[in-house]
């Protein structure tokens, strides 16, 4: 397999959707209204994960392309849980792309802890060749959810997800610590918000763009 061509489509198509979201985010901020979404990153996942995952899953190469839909990856991190519902609506009505599952894991939870909205999303591609759709997996979570998804992902990653008793334990009280900063935030959501109003400076509702975003990038699998 020509693992550079097979690729590329979905390399457009997460450059393309980190610029979709971020513009959606400076249209709320021009308008002085309260974005929902706080900032977007986006990956393609690495090949080596490709093929661990192939092996793990028993997935074929001819079936690649529908059997693992989180090649193209994004994560849309919002301020507030309520904010989640407000991009799935946003998503929804899209003309650009097609939602075709969605896994709620904020109000069913995995037994680990982990709290995330996974929307997996048919999204067109225009090349040289013609027009490709592509499946991406979008994430949606809070700053406190991303937080803690980070940490317990590297910690996977180190102890090949058998985590010592210790470790375990303390993964599933800082869970419950960020399900708690969430919901006490969510509590003084207005305050917060009359208060960023006050002090968000004109350049990042006018420089928010392309070439002046504020995201990075993260690498994870």
């Amino acid at each position: 397999m020509n693992w550079e061509e097979f690729l590329d489509p979905y390399i457009q198509a997460v450059g393309e959707l980190k610029i979709k979201f971020r513009g959606i985010r400076k249209q709320f901020r021009k308008q002085k209204r309260h974005s929902p979404i706080e900032f977007v990153t986006g990956r393609v996942k690495p090949i080596e994960s490709i093929k661990e995952k192939m092996v793990l899953r028993g997935i074929k190469k001819e079936n690649l392309t529908q059997d693992m839909q989180d090649i193209a990856g994004l994560r849309i991190m919002v301020q507030f849980v309520d904010d989640v519902n407000d991009v799935l609506e946003l998503l929804r009505q899209r003309k650009d792309m097609k939602v075709i599952q969605e896994r709620d894991y904020i109000n069913n939870l995995k037994p680990s802890g982990y709290r995330s909205y996974h929307v997996i999303v048919e999204y067109p591609v225009d090349t040289i060749s013609g027009q490709r759709i592509i499946m991406a997996e979008i994430q949606i979570r809070t700053l406190a959810m991303n937080f803690w998804a980070t940490i317990e992902h590297s910690l996977n990653y180190k102890y090949k997800g058998e985590f010592p008793d210790e470790i375990k334990k303390r993964l599933e009280i800082t869970a419950k610590i960020a399900y708690q900063l969430d919901e006490e935030m969510g509590k003084i959501r207005d305050d917060i918000q009359e208060a960023q109003a006050l002090f968000d400076p004109i350049s990042r509702k006018l420089n928010d763009g392309v070439g002046n975003s504020d995201d990075t990038d993260e690498e994870y699998r």
